[in-house]
């Protein structure tokens, strides 16, 4: 059922009450002063600790050892029993974290009521725990692109070490998904993911939320590092920290321990960091604004997560992934999309990436018939915002005042380039979308110009001078 370490320096008391509780079908361990007991918690933590608040010949007292108890344990109960019981003990105790106080002489059916209950507190809020971390498992990396194929291939490297990784790349790409990805495939699964959002927190409340707090009035609330303990914490857009919260965590990362804002204790953490931004950090670290050693910590393994314009040959499984997630979330209609409604969507811009699409998708399945195929005229932002007679193309203001041939080359430009990144930089597969033969693909190219280069590890067109200046 669970195993209880029971501390008090009477013998008597410490062995009755695990007779009593080994008939109840616990197991128990003994502890008579503050280093046997520490011995014990170093040892492996129980699932409940019984704690005499006063204990003859030690070092620490109950309260000590209740402090050492939840800054190193705080998911372990602790019960304070005294021979000496009085409303200011009672107090500290509970502000300190115990579950209960229990005054000796203790009836022993009171007693059993008080473990019962603390027991099932803890197996509650491990469940909750367990709820909560199901979420951080169940994190998919969805892709087949190559630009998606580089990228994990990076992070299934780093998943079994615990180096400090930094996610780049613009937002809406997929970056704590990624981080996530690295959690749940890690040693640390079973342990939790933490999320800072660094640009949406109070600068003044930063360090509250991050260390946490202690207060006369309101005792030991943990902060977000303490809740990572033994597992991820994911600083989202690190380069909004607040610079005087940057030199703290800079300590913690170097120490592994820190104080409670109003704590004097040091509290020890185990934790790995996952960091990501948008920025340029060497830049922000030019201009002042993040420190440049807090950076040189948090940058140990850099990894780029593309954009979604660099990997549209994903578009398609997304989409399809994002409909069925709809389907089994909110109930929206199990749609498929059409061959145009997929082309539509692999040649648009993606300003807000991967978010931006699964919006735009929620968006279709909601304002939709429900009926059928999801066609191209469905897609929020292709109709025209200018009347034509049908058949015909409303061409835009700066293709119609060129001559016919520059119209025709720009046209053809633009056409081939979009065709070409929406295909992955495949030649042969754009050649049979638009019906030419490869050969004469190619020859088109470079009379306009297009060349292919390599660009986050996948294949992308260019105009040739765009080109020269990437490289």
């Amino acid at each position: 059922m669970g195993d209880i370490l029971i501390v008090d320096d009477e013998r008597d008391i410490r062995e009755l009450v695990s007779d009593i509780l080994k008939d109840e079908g616990f197991t128990t361990r003994l502890a008579g002063t503050s280093d046997e007991a520490m011995a014990e918690m170093n040892k492996e933590a129980p699932s409940m600790m019984i704690l005499d608040i006063w204990l003859k010949d030690s070092q620490m007292d109950g309260i000590d050892i209740l402090k050492a108890v939840k800054r190193d344990n705080p998911d372990v109960p602790v019960i304070i029993i005294s021979g000496h019981g009085n409303i200011e003990i009672a107090v500290a105790a509970i502000k300190q974290g115990a579950y209960d106080f229990i005054e000796k002489p203790f009836n022993i059916d009171q007693l059993m009521v008080v473990i019962t209950r603390a027991m099932e507190t803890s197996r509650l809020r491990r469940e909750n725990t367990e709820l909560r971390r199901k979420d951080v498992t169940t994190a998919e990396m969805i892709g087949t692109s190559q630009a998606f194929r580089g990228l994990k291939a990076q992070l299934d490297k780093v998943t079994k070490s615990n180096g400090r990784v930094m996610l780049t790349g613009p937002a809406g790409s997929g970056k704590e998904i990624a981080a996530r990805f690295v959690h749940s495939n890690s040693d640390r699964a079973e342990g939790p993911f933490i999320t800072v959002n660094s640009a949406s927190i109070e600068p003044d409340r930063m360090e509250d939320v991050l260390f946490g707090r202690e207060s006369t009035g309101r005792g030991i609330e943990p902060g977000l590092l303490e809740q990572a303990h033994g597992g991820v914490i994911f600083f989202d857009e690190v380069a909004d920290m607040p610079l005087g919260t940057q030199s703290k965590i800079l300590r913690v990362l170097t120490e592994q321990q820190f104080q409670r804002v109003g704590g004097g204790d040091m509290v020890r953490v185990d934790l790995r960091v996952i960091s990501s931004t948008t920025k340029n950090l060497e830049t922000e670290v030019e201009n002042g604004t993040f420190r440049q050693e807090l950076f040189h910590r948090l940058n140990v393994v850099p990894i780029n997560v593309p954009s979604l314009s660099e990997r549209r040959e994903d578009i398609p499984e997304l989409a399809d992934y994002f409909i069925s997630s709809f389907n089994k979330s909110q109930g929206l209609p199990l749609r498929a999309l059409s061959d145009d409604a997929i082309a539509m969507l692999q040649t648009m811009s993606w300003p807000g990436n991967v978010r931006q699409l699964k919006n735009i998708i929620e968006r279709v399945l909601i304002l939709g018939d429900g009926k059928g195929d999801i066609s191209a005229a469905e897609i929020p932002g292709t109709v025209e915002t200018e009347e034509a007679d049908e058949g015909r193309v409303v061409l835009s203001g700066s293709l119609a005042t060129l001559p016919l041939r520059e119209a025709r080359e720009m046209f053809e430009r633009e056409y081939l380039l979009t065709q070409i990144n929406r295909f992955g930089g495949n030649i042969s597969r754009t050649a049979g979308f638009v019906g030419m033969e490869r050969s004469a693909l190619h020859r088109k190219l470079k009379s306009l110009n297009v060349v292919t280069s390599n660009r986050a590890g996948a294949r992308f067109a260019t105009v040739a001078e765009e080109a020269e200046e990437d490289a």
